[in-house]
């Protein structure tokens, strides 16, 4: 196995790791649309404000005292295993892994969809398979050449994804009243209040996932806290500015629905502008899969270090890339996307229940390391003290559940993605025991 090389040239410096962190929670506006339809432009804009301080804020300060106090590769595995134990160290790796089966196979296929708006045979036949194929294959790549590359990308990537929403932005301030005849005053349907706060939240998720690369980032005690903080600031802005300017121009909430930038810019500005937010969606869906390949691919390499996963996971390149890792969580995420012929969008249920579990295990962690580990050099602590840490996580805990009754019904085909969730977290129990009968264990992990 070769060493990894820990210079800092080839390590996530602060640009880098916001730009792939901004994808791997926002990926930009894309996402918003069915919002402003529900709830109109002055519900969405402030929804759009307020769920992040229940929701993001929270979860930001949490990720950066744990980042910046066990920076480990593995990140919320190692926090989780650190605090309550090798069971539930492994059950947080598992929903994480099965969320992310699920999530990476979903992504190309929205890929596919946006691709085929200006070139339709790609969603015709086989055509939708096989690119949505290599888009994942293209990131798993990518990620080979290591994080920074990675992370080096997604600055890249962001900024031609943003600038056709800075020309949105730019001209709708000039045509303020060119919608005037057209505008429509629209108030909350019942329930719509509900749906909207739920797209919002989907847009605000994932903040944990940029802990999993702590050991390939400079100076991630520092780092990481100043990550989240600037990364929430810029998915507020990314997100409110272009839809205010909309706003501006009169253009009714009616216009909006899944998927309609393109369409929305065609109107405020030109056809052109519509076909760069389609090329936009495609950046977006690329930039989000190409970051969480990336995130997800050191969760096998913890797993491996701490006897949970077989140690091949552990082989690395010499830039650090665990291509082991990387290449089993392509296959997987490939099998799934073949399985289910790229035709499925992402569903909310099973983010809600795989995700948000083990999003709550982070918050206990966060407790009860406070609790068994007063004397932690934290060099970023939420401030406020043991009652701010547990309150921490109430917000995100009810948010998540009005999510799960609202969305309880959903359906993956004709099985319930309730069951399917139960069952998935069931067999992160199974799996557990039965790997820890066929070896032997080692002990608790304990991190560099």
């Amino acid at each position: 196995m070769r060493k990894t090389i820990s210079s800092p040239s080839r390590k996530l410096t602060l640009v880098p790791l916001v730009a792939a962190t901004y994808f791997m929670v926002a990926g930009g506006p894309y996402g918003l649309e069915e919002l402003i339809q529900t709830s109109g432009y002055k519900f969405g804009l402030l929804i759009l404000l307020l769920v992040p301080l229940v929701w993001s804020l929270p979860t930001g300060l949490m990720v950066g005292e744990l980042s910046a106090a066990i920076p480990c590769e593995g990140g919320f595995y190692v926090w989780v295993q650190r605090a309550l134990g090798r069971f539930w160290g492994f059950q947080e790796a598992w929903l994480s892994l099965m969320a992310s089966t699920f999530d990476l196979a979903a992504y190309p296929a929205l890929f596919v969809l946006s691709l085929g708006q200006i070139w339709p045979p790609a969603i015709h036949g086989y055509n939708g398979v096989i690119i949505a194929t290599g888009m994942l294959l293209a990131c798993v790549l990518w990620n080979l050449l290591g994080a920074k590359a990675v992370g080096d990308g997604s600055v890249l990537l962001g900024v031609i994804l943003l600038c056709p929403f800075v020309a949105i932005t730019v001209v709708a301030l000039f045509r303020h009243s060119a919608f005037a005849a057209q505008t429509a005053t629209v108030s909350p349907v019942k329930g719509g209040f509900l749906s909207a706060v739920i797209v919002a939240m989907w847009n605000y998720m994932g903040w944990d996932n940029a802990s999993t690369v702590a050991e390939e980032v400079d100076n991630p005690q520092k780092t990481y806290p100043r990550v989240m903080m600037i990364t929430l600031a810029a998915i507020v802005i990314s997100y409110m500015i272009p839809i205010a300017a909309v706003w501006f121009t009169h253009l009714p909430p009616s216009a909006w629905s899944t998927g309609s930038w393109s369409s929305i810019a065609a109107t405020v500005v030109g056809p052109w502008l519509g076909i760069a937010l389609v090329i936009g969606s495609m950046i977006s869906t690329f930039g989000i899969v190409n970051s969480l390949t990336m995130s997800y691919s050191r969760l096998p390499v913890a797993m491996a270090e701490a006897g949970d996963a077989p140690k091949l996971f552990t082989r690395k390149l010499a830039n650090g890339a665990p291509w082991v890792s990387i290449m089993a969580c392509g296959l997987a995420w490939t099998a799934v996307l073949i399985a289910l012929k790229a035709n499925f969008d992402r569903l909310l249920m099973l983010d809600i229940l795989l995700y948000g579990a083990s999003l709550i295990l982070e918050f206990v962690a966060l407790v009860v390391l406070r609790i068994r580990e007063p004397q932690l050099v934290r060099p970023f602590k939420v401030p406020g003290g043991m009652p701010v840490a547990i309150l921490l996580g109430v917000g995100p805990t009810l948010i998540l559940i009005l999510a799960f009754i609202k969305n309880r019904g959903e359906q993956l085909g004709s099985i319930s993605a309730l069951n399917l969730g139960v069952i998935l977290m069931a067999a992160g129990v199974v799996v557990y025991f039965i790997a820890i009968k066929s070896k032997t264990h080692q002990g608790d992990f304990q991190p560099k």
